[in-house]
């Protein structure tokens, strides 16, 4: 019986105004080639985050990079100000 492990990102979707990233990360593990069994770990980008801090797959940097434009990221601070308490 020989079991192996790989990672998937499966989903990677850009939702809203402030353009979030949402990544959906598969677990699987198959047994002898067959898949065995498959979890999901779900988790969301913003704009303010550092990519360069996070091991990040490069599929994923690029969709933050292409959308996440000054712009963007103006809009998405000014909108942080806005709502963090005084």
């Amino acid at each position: 019986m020989a079991l192996s492990e790989s990672i998937e990102y499966d989903k990677i979707e850009v939702v809203g105004q402030y353009k979030a990233v949402q990544v959906r990360k598969a677990t699987v593990i198959k047994k002898d080639g067959k898949e065995f069994t498959r979890s999901f770990e779900r988790y969301t980008l913003t704009p303010d985050m550092d990519l360069s801090e996070r091991s990040e797959p490069n599929e994923v940097v690029a969709i933050c990079n292409l959308v996440w434009t000054q712009e963007v990221k103006d809009a998405w601070k000014a909108y942080q100000e806005l709502s963090s308490p005084v």
